[in-house]
């Protein structure tokens, strides 16, 4: 009997088991360990605010990058504490390394002072550097014209802008 009990006793064990190619193929979850709904979030320098998010979802992961599936609003401002532009976009990503965003979608920045306005695809902002930039198409509305071209370098305030391939035409003042 007790020779019975044994023999059950290893055959349930051995069955329970994990070989090792099925521990190896187990893989390490990867997923989001922070969600949070319905965020303001602040960014500021000399207790002076920079930055406004705004974001209906946002998940965090564990190698500190940030993504927000519902999309975001941005406001920026100025030393005073004065709002000069906006960016909103459909989804966007924060890359913790490289320091850097990445907005997609409808992607739209907006000068509130110089009534400008920006559209593209994809945007890329590099908060250090204070800039904005994307290799995609851009449509910048003016007041007076609009502008088409494919590429685009800009300060994250939107007062200073290149297009790197223009195309259409354009207003020159001599």
């Amino acid at each position: 009997m007790r020779l019975l009990i044994y023999i059950s006793l290893i055959l349930v064990l051995s069955a329970c088991g994990n070989t090792d190619k099925e521990i190896d193929d187990l893989k390490p979850y990867d997923g989001p360990i922070n969600v949070a709904e319905d965020m303001v979030l602040y960014r500021s320098e000399n207790a002076i605010v920079k930055v406004k998010l705004i974001t209906p979802k946002l998940m965090e992961f564990a190698n500190g990058n940030r993504d927000f599936p519902e999309g975001v609003y941005m406001e920026f401002y100025d030393e005073e504490g004065k709002m000069t532009s906006t960016l909103k976009a459909n989804e966007a990503t924060y890359f913790k390394e490289e320091d850097h965003w990445r907005g997609r979608g409808d992607v739209e920045v907006k000068n509130v002072v110089t009534k400008e306005q920006l559209n593209t695809e994809e945007l890329f902002w590099k908060p250090s550097e204070e800039r904005i930039f994307t290799e995609k198409f851009v449509t910048i509305r003016l007041p007076d014209q609009v502008l088409y071209g494919k590429g685009l370098e800009a300060k994250q305030d939107f007062t200073e802008y290149t297009i790197k391939q223009p195309e259409g035409e354009f207003y020159i003042d001599e």
